[in-house]
Parts: structure tokens; sequence; C-alpha cells
């Protein structure tokens, strides 16, 4: 199967069918996926009970169908994004509180914004776009390149200034690239996904009350360059009235931004990443708890469920050590 030339069709098609019937597509696509129950989905569930220990078995697994429905309607929304008008993109987002963060953004500032795999996040850049400023993020290099070209396109077509995680750009690495759109003094934002890192450049944290690693990004921009940084939520809600007809479709978002985060003075600069990654991991793992349904993490976040000698490799790179063998 040609995964790129599939995807392309979808941007070209799924805006020009009608909303219920790409809603209930996705829906089915969800389901299946659900009942077949592969590994993404069994992960998905060992993700879950972390966030909802008290669960029991049957509730893990009606919030994990809840999860795929949820995962799934991102993809249909994203391939129906192309074809949506302006208007139709505002009255599909809802901004809650934006306080500190947007008043900073309106200071002339570049925000650092650390997200998760939660709700519709192509959604939530397209609008920052339009209402907020400047949006600069990272993107995966997937494979094939013709599938990483069609994302690329896709998200530059709403938008969103990219740079590509590997073999992008000039100026000495993508880490270089964003350092210096933190430091540009325009309003705007820097939304970097970062809830999974299993990379030597990784950091490990408490989530949930257990181990997980996730990505240093975030915090070491915001140490490098003083840029103030905060979690950022997206999660689902239902649309009805005025606003769902405005919408054009039976769903939204919510966005949430935490607090403006900072190191105090007296943590040792050593330890700045690892503090200011913990305190983003907390409020977005606030986040996640209230809407588990909308965290679309199919893959291992968690150290206990990663594979302990491949682990201990990744770890020891980090600390520039070699790892035990036994």
């Amino acid at each position: 199967m040609d995964v790129a030339a599939l995807f392309a069709l979808a941007w070209r098609v799924v805006g020009k069918v009608p909303d219920p019937v790409v809603r209930g597509a996705f829906r089915l696509v969800a389901d299946v996926i659900w009942l077949l129950r592969g590994a993404g989905v069994r992960q998905l569930e060992a993700n879950l009970r972390r966030v909802r220990p008290q669960a029991r078995p049957e509730e893990i697994r009606r919030l994990s169908l809840l999860g795929m429905r949820s995962y799934m309607r991102y993809y249909g929304e994203s391939f129906a994004l192309v074809g949506a008008r302006p208007e139709q993109i505002d009255a599909r987002v809802r901004l809650v509180d934006p306080g500190e963060v947007v008043a900073t953004m309106n200071e002339g500032r570049m925000v650092v914004m650390a997200l998760g795999h939660l709700g519709n996040w192509d959604l939530a850049g397209a609008w920052a776009t339009r209402n907020l400023g400047r949006t600069v993020t990272v993107a995966e290099r997937l494979k094939p390149e013709a599938l990483f070209q069609e994302f690329l396109a896709f998200r530059e077509g709403i938008g969103l200034e990219i740079i590509p995680l590997s073999g992008g750009g000039a100026g000495g690495g993508v880490f270089r690239e964003l350092v210096r759109a933190a430091r540009q003094p325009t309003p705007g934002l820097i939304p970097l996904l970062a809830d999974r890192d299993l990379t030597a450049r990784g950091v490990e944290v408490d989530l949930f009350g257990e181990r997980a690693r996730v990505a240093a990004g975030p915090a070491a921009l915001a140490v490098s360059t003083g840029a103030p940084l905060c979690a950022t939520s997206i999660t689902y809600e239902r649309l009805t009235g005025a606003r769902r007809r405005a919408a054009g479709t039976a769903w939204g978002i919510v966005i949430e931004f935490g607090r403006l985060l900072t190191v105090p003075d007296d943590v040792p600069r050593a330890d700045r990443v690892a503090v200011l990654t913990q305190a983003w991991v907390d409020d977005l793992g606030r986040g996640i708890a209230r809407a588990p349904q909308d965290w679309h993490m199919l893959q291992k976040v968690f150290v206990a469920d990663l594979d302990p000698e491949r682990y201990a490799r990744t770890v020891a790179e980090a600390e520039g050590a070699p790892a035990a063998t036994s």
C-alpha cells in the first residue's frame, strides 16, 4: 500500500464529504481497530490504567474505545481541515482563561509550550496562527519521504512554520533553529509534542506515580533562551446550537494553558532542565487526567513497559558511560 498516496487522497477528498459521513466513517474505523485489539490498543489500555488506577477492567476497556474514537476523530478532522473556512476554524476552538500566557505573547515574546498527544493539535495550530501569532513547531521526518512531504505541505498550508526533526534547514540543527525562533521579538508560540521520548536526550520524570521518559526539548529551550514555558492541554468537547452551525461539525476542542513556569535561582544549572521538565509534566498530567480518552498514547512511555536491557543502554548513553552487560 502506498501510504503517502493514500494520505494525499484523503487530504484532497475528505474535506468535500459531508461531516456526518466523515465522522461515521472514522468512528467505524476506530471501532474495528479496537475490536481487533492489536498492540497499539493494548498499550493504550496499559497507559490508561496508570491514569485511572482504580478503574475496573471493563471501565478501562470502555475508556480505550473512547480513546480510539478520539484518535480517529483527529485524523478525520485533520484531513478535512484543508477545506475549512477561517470562521469555521475559529468556531471549533475554545481557549480557557488565557491569562498571563496570552499577555506575554502580546508583549512581543515567543512562548514555549509542552504538548501531549491530546485532542487535535493540528486544529489548535491552525487556530493559533490566526489568533495568537507566529506558530513554530517541529515535525518528525516520517518514512517514506513522500509521506513526510504530504504532512509538511498540510501543516505549512494551515499556517505553521515547520522545522524537520532531522535533515532539515540550515543553521546547525533543529535546536539551534528553535533557539533562533524563541529569541525573535515577535508574538507567538513554539508548541512541542513532548510526552514521549525514548532517545538518550530524554528526561525521566514522575507521571501518575510511575517513572516515564519525556522529551527534554521544551525545558532545554526555555533554559537556554529564557523564553517562558507552559504545559498546554487540548481536549475535545461536543458542540451545540449556533457554535455547532458555525463550526460545521459536531466536535470542537478546548485549549488550556498551564501556568508560566520558571526555575528558582537556587537550582543548579545542571538540574534546571530536569526540574522544569517535571513541572510541565505535572501540569500536563492534570490535563490528561481530566480527559484521558483524548490522550492518544498508543506507544510505550512508562519505564516499566520498556525493554530493560535496551533502556539501560539508553540511560548509559545519556550518562556517557558504557551500559552494564549480564
